[in-house]
């Protein structure tokens, strides 16, 4: 007879928003194990199997920390409510917490008071700056029991009840094998519940197996990053009803390395929760990132194979965009093959469509360099040099929106969009070079076949002045270059052939050279020296530069940038990724404009 031997959670800490999907192991009638499931559509030896979801209502109610969700709240500021603060956002599972919270947190009533026309004197002048106790009460008996009606007359729960047990009230919340937690749930454990049932009877067969999460957390929400306008303009970009920015002819690039799950292991990331670290967390977290910056072109780095068929291919289709993918190679990778991450490039189908779409495998550029240019004795150890498995991928799109002040508005607006992931090994800087270097090549022969804007947009895992960056930036790299001394196979002489004609330029250098209001805080964010950010990468062990969005120049400019985060945009003394940030990158997004002809 079918049985279940074993139910569990990977994580038994559920976000609001993140899907909840249960392990569950079972004994078919010929004794082998599986974990199909055995839905009463398609019953096993007139068995199959029934889930329920609980909402577990203690008569006590809870409210948790906002700045560490998975914590009872003891704290509730004081002040947060009186300037109408949302309630969840107030409170803290330790005085400690309050203090180390506080300069982040005095951030959030300072907007709240301008926002709401508080009066701030009053509600603040008792306040002092190292947010001290004055400011906060203590959640005992009902202040922590009227805390979790948010405000609302509204009773957050059904009016029949499931299940009551002693002090616990259980309400059925879903009947499938998943269940995704809402806000309703916050601060509640919930129950999965699966039993076998006897396909004729519709009768329970055996007892249920049952498994209780901790507490429901809200999903912890950054603060908004906001586009700058860099040519002059005196506020932030406005957002249409769609949510892209209200200019005509314009369009916006997003490039965006997500940490592959195969590389977020706990070991590497240790400061970031696990239930953070999760990829049914990150995956959820993420795409509401993306999806928010409402881009229209989207290059994704570190994207596996399995996650974009089965999650961001069809999630993002549903916000319409189309999606293109180019996996890496694997003949040094042994692992599942599934796994393997690669490139995806989304675009949106009302803005552009599809024309053209370029591979490119490194792997194959190896093979044939190494047939022309090194020794036969060498060729092994060239190839277990050069041979790394990364890729890139080009595509051309065709606008579907006219460029205001065109000179020729009848003609097609094409854009090639080249994304890629450089490999990332610090020692190989003549494989980095020899990468970058190859990809730009490919990218004059397209260039040569048409008159076509472009735009090369990845993780090159190379800082600021290494060697690819100023292939990139300046289109050669000057032979006295200390990367170039890293040579063992010559595949990078004679140096003079380390040039390119394509004039690309660093979006984010506009910041340097913009005039408007909020350019000041972002200059503070760049590093003069080298006109690009000061880190889009920031994890305990590196934090530094290694992600770019470069376009031609040309014939193209740069309206507007993503805002970048700094040191003080990160809780104190966290790391990337964070339950904030689900990635150890940060996403860099720029708004561009096509150059008319006659004026180039």
């Amino acid at each position: 007879m079918l049985s279940v031997l074993r139910v569990h959670l990977p994580s038994d800490i559920p976000i609001v928003g993140c899907e909840l999907t249960p392990y569950v192991l079972l004994r078919r009638p010929d004794k082998t194990v599986t974990t199909d499931d055995v839905p009463e559509s398609a019953p096993l030896d007139g068995h199959f199997l029934r889930y329920k979801w609980y909402r577990v209502q203690i008569d006590r109610k809870v409210a948790v920390c906002s700045v560490h969700p998975s914590e009872q709240a003891t704290l509730q500021c004081l002040g947060c409510i009186k300037v109408k603060i949302p309630v969840a956002k107030s409170y803290h599972c330790s005085p400690k917490c309050f203090s180390d919270a506080w300069q982040h947190h005095r951030v959030l009533h300072d907007r709240a008071v301008n926002e709401n026309g508080s009066e701030e004197e009053e509600i603040f002048s008792r306040f002092n700056s190292t947010g001290s106790g004055v400011i906060s009460a203590s959640l005992t008996g009902s202040a922590s029991s009227t805390s979790l009606t948010n405000g609302s007359t509204t009773p957050l729960y059904p009016a029949a009840v499931a299940q009551r047990n002693g002090g616990e009230t259980w309400f059925e919340v879903g009947r499938s094998k998943t269940y995704t937690p809402t806000t309703d749930d916050i601060g509640h454990v919930l129950k999965f519940e699966c039993v076998v049932i006897d396909a004729e009877t519709k009768l329970p067969v055996g007892h249920p197996n049952t498994i209780l999460t901790s507490r429901v957390i809200p999903a912890p929400s950054p603060s908004p990053r906001h586009l700058i306008p860099v040519g002059g303009a005196d506020m932030m970009a406005q957002l249409d009803s769609d949510g892209r920015i209200s200019s005509s002819g314009t369009f916006t690039v997003l490039s965006y390395n997500i940490l592959s799950d195969s590389y977020a292991s706990s070991e590497l990331y240790s400061y970031c929760p696990s239930w953070a670290l999760s990829w049914p967390y990150r995956r959820q977290n993420l795409l509401r990132e993306i999806v928010g910056y409402r881009a229209d072109v989207i290059c994704l780095q570190e994207v596996q194979s399995d996650h974009f068929d089965d999650f961001f291919a069809p999630e993002l289709d549903k916000h319409g965009y189309q999606a293109l993918y180019k996996r890496k190679t694997n003949e040094v990778y042994s692992g599942n093959i599934h796994t393997i991450d690669g490139c995806a490039t989304f675009f949106r189908r009302d803005r552009f469509s599809h024309v053209k779409k370029y591979e490119v495998e490194f792997n194959k550029a190896a093979q044939s360099l190494t047939e022309i240019a090194v020794q036969t004795t060498q060729k092994k150890a060239a190839l277990n040099r050069l041979v790394k498995d990364n890729v890139a991928l080009i595509v051309v799109l065709e606008a579907k929106f006219t460029n205001q002040g065109a000179d020729n508005p009848g003609k097609r607006q094409l854009l090639c969009v080249a994304n890629t992931h450089v490999n990332v090994q610090q020692e190989l800087k003549d494989v980095k070079i020899w990468q970058v270097h190859t990809l730009l090549k490919g990218l004059e022969k397209i260039a040569a076949s048409a008159d076509i804007p472009m735009l090369v947009c990845g993780d090159f895992n190379s800082v600021p002045g290494s060697a690819p960056h100023s292939l990139l930036a300046m289109g050669k790299v000057d032979s006295l270059h200390p990367d170039l001394v890293v040579d063992p196979l010559a595949i990078l002489r004679p140096h003079s052939k380390l040039t390119h004609q394509l004039p690309l330029v660093s979006a984010y250098s506009a910041f340097l050279r913009g005039v408007g209001l909020g350019l000041e805080q972002q200059r503070r964010r760049m590093d003069p020296t080298t006109n690009e950010p000061l880190f889009t990468n920031c994890s305990r062990d590196f934090i530094g530069t290694l992600d770019y969005i470069f376009y031609t120049a040309d014939s193209l400019t740069v309206e507007s940038l993503l805002e970048l985060l700094d040191e003080d945009s990160l809780r104190k003394d966290t790391a990337l990724p964070s339950p904030e940030w689900s990635s150890d990158h940060i996403a860099l997004l720029a708004e561009f404009r096509c150059v008319p002809r006659s004026r180039r």
